[in-house]
């Protein structure tokens, strides 16, 4: 069993009943979130790259909760007193709950020398693709066949990543059988119809679309 937290943005929590995962954890500016970061209770924190909507306040979520960081070492090397562990795209680290690969997004990171990447996360049975912030690549392809992506967290926005018409194609090219919607409606710039999103996901048949909305978790 997993459970799938979304706190709005890009920040989600896996908890599979005794590890918990937190990604992206960009909260206290964010005008959607729906928890503040001493609300948060996590063993690991994913950070894709370094934008401020991105690591947000994992520096202080790590401090507090003693979670193992985990990122790329340019933006490891941005936090101080943080447990941080470094790895780079195509690599893959096997941890309590099962195993994290880094795999590539293609955005820019803001921290120099850094590269913006994207997770899969195997952790309750699943294994998860949090693609980041990221424009359509068709190396996606790639990673659904060669992970066995089961759930595809991605971005819809547009703007600075994906919009609906590409992540569309994503999903396609993933073929996970769950997709989740996510980096969207945080602010004017990135609005975006999640219902449409998924009426057009589901249009093709091989998946079917979650739009979780902020505050609210659902089992996957």
């Amino acid at each position: 069993m997993l459970t799938y937290t979304y706190y709005g943005h890009s920040c989600f929590l896996l908890d599979d009943g005794k590890y918990k995962v937190l990604t992206d954890p960009f909260l206290t500016e964010n005008p959607l979130a729906t928890a503040k970061p001493e609300d948060i209770q996590c063993d690991f924190i994913l950070v894709s790259h370094g934008h401020f909507d991105h690591l947000g306040q994992a520096e202080d979520i790590a401090k507090r909760t003693g979670a193992q960081v985990l990122a790329i070492p340019e933006i490891l090397g941005a936090m101080d007193g943080i447990n941080g562990h470094g790895m780079n795209v195509g690599g893959t680290v096997k941890l309590p709950f099962g195993s994290v690969k880094m795999v590539p997004a293609i955005h820019s990171c803001m921290v120099a020398g850094g590269v913006a990447a994207g997770f899969v996360i195997e952790i309750g049975g699943q294994v998860v693709y949090f693609a980041g912030d990221t424009g359509l690549f068709s190396d996606m392809k790639l990673i659904g066949e060669l992970c066995g992506v089961t759930v595809a967290v991605l971005p819809i926005g547009d703007n600075f990543t994906m919009g609906i018409k590409e992540a569309v194609v994503a999903a396609e090219f993933v073929g996970a059988k769950k997709v989740i919607p996510i980096h969207y409606n945080t602010w004017p710039l990135i609005a975006a119809d999640a219902d449409e999103f998924k009426k057009q996901v589901e249009a093709k048949g091989k998946a079917t679309v979650e739009v979780v909305k902020p505050g609210e978790s659902v089992e996957l």
